[in-house]
């Protein structure tokens, strides 16, 4: 196992499931290293806050001086690079911040993963991983319904989103083939689970439904996602970092399609069993179902094989999505405290670098 890694956006949906795998299930000392940006919340990483293997610095990737400090003190073996703006819609209403971080961001901290690991003694140097993490979403859409992405699938991202985090990958292999960082590269399909921020489908869908609000699907929901449960791949991500071959590109997939109005259904279906109890006006979750205008440039159909990673490292997801969103959903409806204090704002309060 790695001695110390560094996670970028660890206080993220997803960075902060791979901070809680690490302290939980390895003996890795972890940074977590967030700029806290709307999407960071420092309040999903409770559970590991105390452990004496943790800790946390406040830093913009963008921040080169900052970054160099963080590295020189921590002294990690590997970096896991998650820290990117996600959210397809915000990309489409202001690019400027998908550009700054997922751009600007990861060539700042390349270039300061360069200078500390230039500097590493060689067997230490030899040893350094950076692993990109990356989304299935730069390969545009599918044509054909059996159709898959591959590691070799060329590249043809839709939105701003996808094509600034298409731009991160290019620059992570360059510097590899440029400079020799030893880089490994990941693409995940859709992840959903606990402790992800609401403004994403399944959580706004089921806090809007508990809430007796419209649930809001785009076009006609025939858009089909491959969904991951958010465990399952931190799970992957750490079996890529401490297993994977230098170089190598590792599709992550959960190997369950599912159209977006069918998600929503499913949402529907297991609050009525889990949340009999309706809000007022409301004789069935699924009559709150709205279509809306479709978003420009919505990709149609993702799905990934990763039929690699499960070949070369031995790595299949746990659950199905019936389990996993089963799962999911109730979290959501035992762990309130977590969502209202992100709807209200409070979970931003008293931040380090922000007023309280």
């Amino acid at each position: 196992m790695i001695e110390k890694i560094l996670v970028t956006g660890g206080a993220g949906f997803i960075g902060s499931a791979v901070v809680r795998h690490l302290i939980d299930n390895t003996s890795t000392e972890v940074a977590n290293l967030d700029k806290l940006t709307y999407a960071g919340n420092l309040e999903s990483l409770a559970s590991v806050a105390d452990s004496p293997r943790y800790h946390f610095y406040q830093v913009d990737i963008c921040d080169g001086a900052a970054l160099d400090a963080a590295l020189a003190q921590f002294k990690p073996s590997a970096i896991m690079h998650l820290a990117a703006e996600s959210h397809v819609d915000r990309s489409i209403d202001g690019p400027s911040d998908f550009i700054q971080t997922n751009i600007v961001g990861t060539y700042s901290l390349l270039e300061a993963t360069r200078r500390y690991w230039s500097a590493l003694p060689a067997a230490q140097k030899n040893a350094f991983r950076f692993h990109h993490i990356s989304t299935d979403e730069v390969f545009g859409d599918l044509e054909g319904v059996d159709d898959l992405f591959s590691e070799t699938t060329p590249y043809a991202p839709s939105s701003p989103y996808s094509a600034s985090k298409a731009s991160s990958d290019h620059l992570v292999r360059a510097w590899q083939r440029t400079y020799g960082l030893p880089v490994l590269v990941t693409n995940c399909s859709n992840n959903y689970g606990p402790y992800h921020f609401p403004e994403k489908l399944i959580p706004h869908i089921i806090l809007n439904a508990i809430h007796g609000k419209p649930l809001p699907v785009y076009g006609d929901g025939a858009q089909v996602r491959d969904w991951l449960y958010v465990e399952d791949h931190a799970r992957a991500l750490v079996e890529v970092v401490t297993k994977g071959a230098v170089g190598e590109t590792y599709n992550i997939g959960g190997h369950n399609e599912k159209r977006n109005l069918e998600v929503v259904q499913t949402l529907c279906d297991l609050l009525e069993e889990l949340a009999p109890k309706k809000p007022a006006g409301v004789a069935h979750y699924r009559d709150l179902i709205t279509f809306v205008k479709d978003r420009p440039g919505h990709d149609l159909r993702y799905a990934i094989d990763a039929s690699k990673i499960e070949r070369e490292l031995g790595w299949v997801p746990q659950e199905t999505f019936e389990t996993g969103i089963r799962k999911t959903v109730q979290w959501y409806l035992d762990n309130s405290d977590w969502w209202e204090r992100v709807l209200n704002g409070e979970y931003r309060l008293g931040r380090l670098g922000e007023e309280a």
